[in-house]
Parts: C-alpha cells; structure tokens; sequence
C-alpha cells in the first residue's frame, strides 16, 4: 500500500522503544509534511548522534564533552558518588535537584541469563574512582539484575573504609528508575539506607 521509503521508515521507528505499528506509521506520514529544512535538520540531528556523543571519560555519562558537566563541576560533592546502570537514571534523578554529589555509570547491570557479567560493566572505572571515607549509594533498579549488581557492588567493598548505602524503597519493586515520577526519586534518595 504505501511507497517503500515509507514502508521503510515505519520499520526504522518501529525499532524505537514504545514505538508499534500505529505509531510509526503515524509518525512517519507526519514527517512527509515537514519541509526540506526541518526534515534535514532532524536527519543531521541523527547523524551527529554518533558522531558527537560519547561518555565521561571519569563516570560514563553520555556527553558531547570528553568530561562531562556534572564531573566538571566543582559544586558538587566528591565525597558521594552514585552507581546508576545507565545515562538514563542520571537524567531522571538530576530533574529532581535533591543529590549534589557524583554518578558513575556501569552501562548495564550484572544478568547471567544474557552473558552479562561484571567484566563487562564499568567497574574497573568504578575501582580507581573509590578512596576511603567516601559514600556509595547504589542506585540501581530494584529488579533481580539490578540486586545482584547492588550485592556485587557491596561485596567488592565490604572490607575497606567506605559507606555503602541504597537507594530507599520509595521506589516500587520491579520498577525502572527513568519511569519513576520525581517525588518518588525525591524520597528514594533522600530515604537511603546503609546497604
């Protein structure tokens, strides 16, 4: 029925997450009423993507800097750092303007069933990031991967002179901290617990 191009694009958004069939293809007969100028800038707006962005070189977050802003600001803290599985959850807890310390990012969490283990997270960073007296607040999803990687993040520092504290439930379990409303990631950070 419709031209390939547009068959085309309705496949290429329906690769986006939330994205099904309806919504893609009305996304793509929207874009068909952009014009020239829009459509290229959305379409360079893409392409630099991968060509601008890349992560922290100290915590991992996505930035168009080789160190991001929040590690470039001297405001904040050096005495807390956040462990996050991804740039996502550092966006949701920054709208919440209530932690002024660090992040780090894994870029994952700990999950057998999918090959993923701790080699493959950002936990060497993690480890030349870490000095005595210093907070760890694991915030990571309270999911069975997101608890396995908070276990593994205390078991690696159960000895040395650091706090290990926790996000507190005011997140509910099983869910994803980029879907939590900002009161409740107000509370859950400001309710952490030692771990």
């Amino acid at each position: 029925m419709y031209p390939k191009i547009i068959l085309d694009l309705i496949e290429d958004l329906k690769r986006l997450p939330g994205i099904g069939e309806k919504t893609a293809e009305r996304l793509a007969l929207h874009l068909i009423t952009w014009d020239n100028q829009d459509l290229n800038h959305f379409g360079n707006n893409l392409i630099n993507l991968k060509d601008k962005i890349k992560y922290c070189q100290t915590c991992g977050l996505l930035t168009d800097h080789d160190i991001c802003q929040i590690c470039q600001d001297e405001t904040r803290t050096n005495d807390q750092i956040m462990v996050v599985s991804d740039s996502k959850d550092v966006f949701s807890i920054e709208k919440t303007n209530t932690f002024h310390g660090k992040y780090h990012i894994l870029g994952g969490l700990i999950d057998f069933s999918k090959g993923i283990e701790p080699k493959d997270l950002n936990f060497d960073q993690l480890k030349l990031r870490i000095k005595d007296n210093i907070e760890i607040i694991i915030a990571t999803n309270s999911t069975v991967e997101g608890e396995l990687t908070a276990q593994y993040i205390k078991s690696l520092y159960k000895d040395d002179n650091i706090i290990v504290s926790r996000l507190g439930y005011g997140l509910p379990v099983g869910a994803d901290l980029k879907y939590a409303d900002e009161l409740t990631l107000i509370k859950a950070v400001e309710n952490r617990q030692k771990y």
